[in-house]
């Protein structure tokens, strides 16, 4: 038999009456005399049938023993826990207070949750849903080429069907814009294809992001024209970061490739990587760098409020390469700043500029749990290069790029040393693999959280699932997904920009006089073209990877936005200004990790590093622009902010907000 529920439920009832109204107590009172009334009718079925059963009527006792307590367990919170003797013997025997099942308790919904709860959460999802509504939105601008261009030049076609020039067939370029115009997954399937490849996930852009900002808001300003300047100076980079894949970083002051590489890059007119500057030039950058209202920039945090901000660094580069306050002084200061082979194909913040090429976060050993993992990588084949014959080159462009070919291997691992082992690294990275690296070295060598954390000076409570490891963890996964579709909006429905591997067979074409394109004359006063005829009896650009440029469009570059976001996730949790202890470099044979002489490297510093370091490698395998990893770095940043912004609505703790120093030099507290 089962122990009466009426008195459970009264007691139970009794609790809760005095924060309800008189309504909700008759809505409760009858749906509980429902239920009960239908439990009793249940249980007292189910006791008689199963003590017919253990007397030997119907089923085996077993069967219905199991049956009975099923049934019961599921409609009688209070039953019986039912002894070994069975189910008939239940029934006559009195229960000790052993046998009785206590009834479960709410929790108070007045203290810590119920409907008041349910409320604040709907409320905070509206808060933060209304702070997006309310962003203005972006004028999504593009660089021209497709209306100046209607044999489409200018623009991404791999994987449609082109003609001996590599030149895309309209008809089917037209089906693309189509697609792009209306969004359905119908148009995008009746795309004529030149090949088997298939073209990259389009749609991920038009995903609805419920966390952070929408895709279709993020933006990026238009990119160089395929008749600029500034586009030729980015391919004569990518040639000569090509042709030096196999120096490594570590050679680059002595090595006469990339000391000819430093010398022809600058003498160009527009190129917009590192320079090495003078205490004079960056004295005339900070008696610019005002802001808006024209008042100094401020060097304190006190004070600032949500979104508040201090203005950019004038030591950083990416500040006078990006912010509209230095746009018309560029001229006069690059012919002032020479590259050299000590800035030769870095990132642009002073992080990259300091210590090692590559980043600390891509060479320490990184603690996985139980294990420890190395980072040494499968060693790619020097002068592995590939798409350098015209016909491999024109089959690319109809036939390759949806999957990633491996390459060849020397069948041992070496730590990154070079361009080549850097863009195999990017080539065959997981998505969010360095970030969630970076946090795991980080939490490893216990550096100090941000001085923002709640926890950070808590006598009582240490964090976890929010502002603890898991947290972090879990976040430069989350927002990498957010960053990856808001890019693929940029590429596919705003810009759909060439990529540099499509460039140089227009390159290749013009100069072997089989077309004529409108490219800038500055392409003529580089000596890189003749070294790359010399090497492969082409102009093509040597790729890296087998199946040459993946196949959606430059502009922005994925791997660069995702670099972008995580890396200021990371920013915002980590003390960016702590020094990293034991730092290290490879050894000259890339087997083992050595000790580092030389600055000291801080966190803030070497995540920049790590972000360039993942931007720029999809540069040096040649299937990336020099302006794809700048720009694509601030959009990246972008959605990592909105994304803290919306995280902050949620946390229950006292939380002054994160602080952060942005890319371009920019304190600001979110």
């Amino acid at each position: 038999m089962c122990v009466p529920i009426e008195e459970t439920v009264s007691n139970h009832t009794q609790g809760k009456e005095q924060f309800m109204d008189w309504n909700q107590q008759k809505k409760n009172r009858q749906k509980q005399n429902e239920t009960h009334t239908e439990n009793q009718k249940t249980t007292t079925d189910l006791t008689r049938e199963a003590a017919a059963t253990e007397n030997g009527i119907g089923r085996p006792a077993g069967k219905g023993r199991r049956r009975f307590l099923a049934h019961v367990s599921a409609v009688a919170a209070g039953s019986i826990l039912l002894p070994e003797g069975g189910a008939a013997k239940a029934a006559t025997q009195p229960s000790s207070s052993s046998q009785v099942a206590l009834p479960q308790q709410e929790v108070d919904p007045l203290s810590i949750g119920g409907q008041e709860r349910a409320e604040r959460a709907f409320n905070v999802r509206v808060r933060t849903a209304n702070r997006q509504r309310a962003q203005a939105l972006e004028n999504q601008i593009s660089n021209g080429d497709e209306q100046r261009y209607l044999n489409r030049i200018g623009n991404f076609s791999k994987g449609l069907p082109h003609n001996q020039l590599g030149e895309v067939d309209t008809v089917a370029y037209e089906q693309l814009l189509r697609a792009t115009r209306t969004g359905e997954m119908r148009d995008f399937e009746q795309i004529p294809m030149g090949g088997n490849a298939l073209l990259k996930n389009p749609q991920a852009g038009l995903t609805y992001e419920l966390v952070g900002r929408d895709p279709a808001n993020a933006f990026m300003p238009p990119p160089p024209a395929f008749p600029s300047a500034e586009i030729v100076s980015e391919i004569v980079e990518n040639y000569w970061m090509a042709l030096t894949r196999d120096v490594p970083f570590a050679d680059y002051d002595s090595h006469p490739l990339t000391q000819r590489a430093a010398q022809d890059l600058s003498g160009l007119i527009d190129f917009r990587g590192p320079r090495q500057t003078s205490p004079l030039v960056r004295s005339e950058i900070g008696g610019l760098a005002s802001a808006p209202n024209g008042q100094p920039w401020s060097n304190s945090l006190t004070g600032l409020a949500d979104g508040a901000s201090e203005g950019p660094d004038p030591d950083n580069q990416f500040a006078w390469r990006t912010h509209e306050l230095f746009s018309s002084t560029q001229d006069p200061l690059r012919s002032a700043s020479p590259v050299t082979t000590q800035v030769l194909f870095r990132g642009l913040t002073p992080g990259d500029l300091v210590g090692p090429y590559v980043s600390q976060f891509l060479w320490q050993d990184i603690p996985y749990g139980p294990q420890v993992i190395n980072q040494r990588i499968m060693q790619p084949m020097q002068g592995d290069d590939y798409l350098v014959r015209y016909e491999d080159w024109l089959f690319a462009q109809n036939s390759r790029g949806d999957v990633p070919i491996p390459n060849r291997y020397l069948g041992v691992r070496r730590l990154i040393r070079s361009g080549r082992e850097l863009g195999e690294w990017v080539h065959r990275d997981v998505l969010f693999q360095a970030y969630f690296n970076a946090a795991l070295i980080l939490l490893g060598l216990g550096a100090p959280v941000d001085e923002s954390n709640p926890y950070r000076d808590s006598r009582a409570q240490c964090s976890f699932g929010t502002f603890g490891a898991p947290h972090i963890q879990s976040m430069v996964c989350a927002v990498a997904t957010g960053a990856l579709r808001s890019v693929w909006y940029q590429k596919w429905f705003v810009h759909r920009r060439l990529r540099p591997e499509a460039f140089a067979g227009r390159i290749h074409n013009h100069f072997t006089r089989q077309a004529s394109y409108p490219i800038h004359a500055q392409i003529t006063n580089s000596s890189v073209l003749p070294e790359v005829a010399r090497r492969f009896g082409s102009l093509l650009l040597p790729q890296a990877f087998q199946e040459g440029c993946p196949s959606h469009p430059a502009y922005g570059g994925g791997h660069a936005t995702v670099a972008g976001a995580c890396v200021t996730i990371l920013k915002a949790w980590f003390d960016e200004s702590w020094v990293l202890p034991n730092p290290v470099v490879p050894s000259t044979d890339g087997n083992r990790l050595t000790a580092y002489q030389g600055p000291a490297l801080t966190v803030g510093g070497e995540l920049n590093k790590l972000a360039s370091n993942v931007a720029i490698g999809r540069n040096i395998a040649g299937v990336h622009w020099r302006s794809d990893a700048t720009e694509s770095l601030r959009l990246g940043e972008t959605i990592a902010i909105d994304y803290l912004r919306d995280l902050r609505e949620g946390v229950h703790e006292p939380f002054r907000g994160f602080n952060l120093t942005k890319f371009d030099g920019t304190r600001i507290v979110i």
